[in-house]
């Protein structure tokens, strides 16, 4: 069973929301600029909106484990929606979404991939898109899953775009919510970034950078009560006791990230396709390390998505006005009609 969403977040709304009905500023250097709880590396002790489960496998000599919510429907329409989660959003961040499309009787499969939130956070692993959408395979498989939607958010957009590659027969249709990748940070001339880069960058992680990202980027310069309790899940696995791991982890999935772009790839994509986009996101991996004059060439997403748009044969674009990143969590109501729309009209 479902646990509302909205009760989970009066359970940790609680906590933070003093510090975030209104985003003030945060002198630099400030002593409780980080104070929040604190989680194990597979985000103990984090509340998720439904039960959580564990595919055990073993990849690359590792023996892992994969988290993830699957979620079944009281009135079952016999269809199956995978939904990939971003860099920076654990599944539990899907968790209205899973509501809706439970309702709507789809049955929702919500996994946290390797390297992220509770799921194993290896030693030694080589990331790449398409061991994570073999693992991904792997898990629908032994839930007896042969078919399905996939939807990804912003990394978990290029995640599904590399299972749909690989697994063209088995994606039934695709949905993309602000996929970042679909331009090439490298060739617009962000500079090399090593994984030893990026580490010493995931060591700096706080709550109030977190926040700021954010509210820059995802969240087109607005900040709201209910973002809150998703900084303190990011900044908790920070705070705890293998901090190290789970920054490695993290520049590890950077390197992938950075290294391995879909977007040449997109005219491949054969199946009803659908790609959500606030015209405000300026998301760009890496744009931080860029110099101004190649920074302002980045993350111009209405142009890019009209540009994959073009790209994928049989796209439909919705565009969000006045939104940025996530638009599921920005304006869930009219996010869910327009993915509930768009699925009850395809065959």
């Amino acid at each position: 069973m479902i646990v509302k969403f909205r009760c989970l977040l009066a359970r940790l709304l609680p906590v933070v929301c003093a510090a975030a009905s209104i985003l003030p500023p945060s002198p630099a250097g400030a002593a409780d600029a980080d104070h929040g709880p604190a989680y194990g590396p597979e985000l103990e002790g984090f509340a998720y909106p439904a039960p959580v489960e564990h595919y055990a496998f073993t990849s690359q000599q590792e023996t892992l484990q994969m988290a993830y919510m699957d979620v079944k429907p009281e009135k079952p329409n016999g269809r199956t929606v995978v939904l990939l989660h971003g860099k920076n959003f654990c599944a539990a961040t899907w968790g209205e979404t899973i509501e809706a499309l439970a309702a709507a009787g789809y049955r929702v499969i919500a996994p946290d991939q390797i390297g992220f939130c509770k799921s194993s956070k290896p030693a030694h692993y080589q990331y790449s898109f398409q061991q994570l959408a073999h693992n991904t395979h792997a898990l629908l498989q032994s839930l007896g899953v042969t078919e399905a939607t996939i939807v990804g958010h912003s990394t978990g957009g290029m995640l599904a775009i590399r299972y749909a590659l690989m697994y063209p027969q088995e994606t039934r249709r695709l949905a993309l919510v602000d996929p970042i990748g679909l331009e090439d940070w490298k060739a617009k001339g962000v500079p090399p970034i090593t994984v030893d880069q990026w580490y010493a960058r995931e060591l700096e992680t706080t709550a109030d950078g977190i926040r700021r990202y954010e509210q820059a980027t995802y969240y087109a310069g607005q900040w709201r009560a209910q973002y809150e309790p998703w900084v303190q899940m990011l900044a908790g696995l920070y705070r705890g006791p293998d901090k190290e791991i789970v920054a490695r982890n993290s520049a590890l999935i950077y390197d992938m990230i950075y290294t391995q772009p879909v977007v040449y790839e997109l005219g491949n994509l054969t199946m009803p396709t659908l790609l959500v986009v606030g015209d405000k996101d300026a998301t760009a991996i890496g744009k931080d390390f860029a110099p101004p004059e190649v920074r302002a060439n980045l993350g111009h997403y209405p142009e890019l998505a009209k540009l994959a748009r073009a790209a994928i044969p049989h796209a439909t674009l919705v565009e969000f006005p006045g939104y940025g990143h996530a638009p599921q969590m920005e304006d869930p109501p009219a996010f869910h009609k327009a993915l509930l729309d768009w699925l009850a009209a395809q065959p």
